[in-house]
């Protein structure tokens, strides 16, 4: 298995966080676990379908996986090769105009969001010779809609960043103020731009810094606990089990789904 990311061109860097490649010869059972930011997928070699508790479901070679606070189990029997930009929640209204929540824990296909510009973008990727090729082509894409922002919104987009950058460990009162908003109005743009309300999302990206520990040398949970920001082990077992599926222990020491990528 092969996984390589690439930093964005600079003047999309405030709404693209990474492109990345995913591909392997064998195959392979994925675990999406919980995310505070959004992708676009495109499966440009096999296909993947999305395994649920009743059953099976076929899934589009081109979509949005949207920030989600649930984790979801996809499967190929062959060969596969991934592309995806990794963006920042907010990218979402710009893109798809409509409020991030609209789209939570949705996974739409390009052509239900874009029409015949998603069916177009999705055949010219799957046309393309390489990685450098498939990124200018989306990047052209992405700068005709995200480059048309609201600069009222600047604010917002700076307090979600700072969360996401600081590891869930930001003060939300602190970036309310200098939103200069009232607490509910602030909680109802944030919402807009972020797909949940600010507390919320420092649990999700909270939990996404303790995954991203997978494979550093902790000596137990508990260090691990208490570098990420929760208050006890308790707490950080509770909120790593709802959004992924696993006790943290299983996940850094046992046999989790959907890690190999970050071993390759």
């Amino acid at each position: 298995m092969q996984y390589i990311t690439i930093p964005p061109p600079a003047y999309l860097a405030a709404y693209v966080r990474a492109f990345w490649v995913l591909e392997s010869d064998a195959p392979y059972t994925h675990r999406n676990y919980a995310d505070g930011s959004a992708e676009m997928i495109f499966h440009y070699k096999g296909t993947f379908e999305e395994l649920t508790e009743k059953e099976t479901v076929s899934q589009s070679n081109a979509m949005i996986h949207a920030q989600s606070c649930n984790y979801r189990r996809f499967t190929t029997n062959e060969s596969f090769a991934i592309f995806g930009v990794y963006l920042y929640p907010f990218a979402i209204p710009l893109l798809c105009n409509m409020p991030a929540d609209e789209l939570t824990n949705h996974m739409p296909d390009l052509v239900a969001l874009f029409g015949n510009g998603g069916r177009i973008l999705e055949e010219q990727i799957m046309l393309a010779t390489d990685t450098k090729q498939r990124i200018a082509i989306v990047s052209s894409f992405l700068e005709k809609r995200l480059l048309q922002k609201n600069e009222s919104e600047n604010a917002i987009h700076f307090c979600i960043s700072n969360i996401i950058h600081s590891d869930g460990l930001a003060s939300v009162d602190k970036l309310a103020n200098k939103c200069f908003l009232s607490v509910r109005q602030f909680e109802r743009k944030f919402k807009e731009h972020a797909g949940f309300t600010p507390k919320f999302y420092t649990r999700l990206i909270r939990f996404q810094s303790a995954m991203k520990r997978y494979g550093s040398n902790f000596n137990s949970l508990t260090d691990i606990a208490y570098d990420c920001g929760y208050y006890d082990q308790s707490h950080f077992i509770h909120e790593f089990k709802a959004f992924s599926g696993y006790h943290p222990k299983t996940y850094f020491y046992g046999e989790a789904e959907g890690v190999e990528w970050r071993g390759a």
